[in-house]
């Protein structure tokens, strides 16, 4: 962005020199560059403290990995990847064989034991049986009723269903797979339907210009010569180059030297899927804050939208 402004203060000067066909010698170049060099420096520090830019942005998501509750073979893969699901839609189905043999053993035994139970409780009301007998006939359906409800449980997650509105992206799940209940290993990995929010990393010294509720513009790479607006929702309260967390290592002084950026979270008033964009698109940011000595803001807002124009030929990195 510093590069396009110098450059538009060089074209300016070129007209200027052609149009007023002023000579070009010792005290007129030199007149011009330093011109250059003090207007522009001004501009930038004005702008780049007040009116922030962040030149790495991208849309964020959240995820949410897949994990059977149960172990089982797959069945079947009922979801389509890349196509929209409703809450509660089948995922995929594990083989329930062992479920359903075990849920009705344990109906059986509670069966068993509540005929068990009665009885006790009929010797006991003739006066020929005694209370102990009623209390471990209790205990014993009560333990059965439990391990049912439990096996009943595993039986219902041999069905995995969507957890809420979203999509099945990458999906590689196959019937014959096992799929195993360890965080480590999910099943598919699905995106929940969410609002679209652009975070982006600023230098830490315009941070006292970088306040919720800040007008901000952003410009995608998808989107050629396009501003969308919006407003700054958080500036996030950590860094995590910060951050210390128990170890039992000692903390280097490579860390301390390393140079945090702040992250600010942008809620955009247009929706993406407008564009038909994948998420995960990047761009760039400027905040325009309430501080606008100079005006330099609709300098920002200028530059920004030639860095749009330029993305119609190639992405400014």
């Amino acid at each position: 962005m510093d590069l396009l402004l110098i450059l538009t203060y060089t074209g300016i000067c070129v007209v200027i020199f052609k149009v007023f066909k002023i000579p070009l010698n010792k005290w007129t170049v030199p007149t011009a560059i330093l011109g250059g060099v003090v207007m522009i420096g001004v501009l930038l520090m004005t702008m780049n403290y007040n009116h922030p830019y962040g030149k790495f942005a991208k849309e964020i998501y959240v995820s949410v990995p897949i994990v059977p509750a149960v172990k089982g073979v797959v069945i079947s893969v009922d979801a389509q990847p890349n196509m929209q699901l409703k809450k509660d839609d089948v995922l995929f189905k594990v083989d329930p064989v062992p479920y359903e043999q075990k849920v009705a053993g344990l109906k059986a035994r509670l069966k068993a034991a509540s005929i068990d139970l009665d009885r006790a409780k009929e010797l006991l009301r003739k006066r020929a049986g005694k209370q102990r007998d009623v209390d471990q006939a209790t205990a014993n359906v009560d333990s059965l009723s439990a391990q049912l409800k439990s096996a009943e449980y595993n039986l219902e997650r041999t069905v995995v269903r969507a957890p809420s509105d979203g999509m099945v992206t990458q999906l590689a799940l196959r019937p014959g797979v096992m799929a195993v209940p360890i965080p480590l290993r999910p099943s598919m990995l699905f995106i929940p339907d969410q609002g679209q929010q652009i975070a982006g990393s600023f230098w830490q010294n315009s941070l006292l210009r970088m306040k919720p509720g800040y007008m901000a513009e952003v410009i995608i790479d998808a989107v050629p010569g396009h501003v969308f607006q919006g407003k700054v929702k958080v500036v996030l309260p950590a860094m995590s180059e910060g951050d210390v967390q128990y170890s039992g290592n000692m903390i280097s002084a490579n860390r301390l030297a390393s140079h945090g950026r702040a992250i600010a979270i942008i809620e955009l008033d247009e929706d993406l899927k407008d564009y038909g964009l994948p998420r995960g698109v990047q761009g760039k940011i400027a905040i325009i804050s309430d501080y606008d000595p100079l005006h330099v803001s609709m300098i920002r807002r200028i530059l920004l939208r030639m860095m749009g124009w330029i993305n119609y030929v190639f992405p400014m990195k």
